[in-house]
């Protein structure tokens, strides 16, 4: 039991150490600023996505500058 235990452990360490870092080259950049991969290219979506949020929380703002609205941003 405690050898799959530990066996499962390194598994899960060695799953999360090696997972999600990928370089990139130079001339494979000119694919990921292309605006199809910008999260926010779709204004009317954004806009809507923000609706939604700010219905949920009873609360409007919050997504442009920063500050707390004292002014001493």
């Amino acid at each position: 039991m405690k050898t799959k235990l530990i066996t499962l452990l390194a598994l899960t360490a060695s799953l999360a150490v090696t997972t999600g870092c990928q370089h990139v080259q130079p001339w494979q950049r000119s694919t990921l600023a292309d605006p199809v991969m910008q999260a926010g290219r779709d204004p009317l979506g954004t806009a809507l996505g923000e609706h939604v949020y700010f219905s949920r929380e009873a609360a409007a703002g919050g997504a442009g500058v920063g500050g707390g609205g004292c002014g001493c941003n």
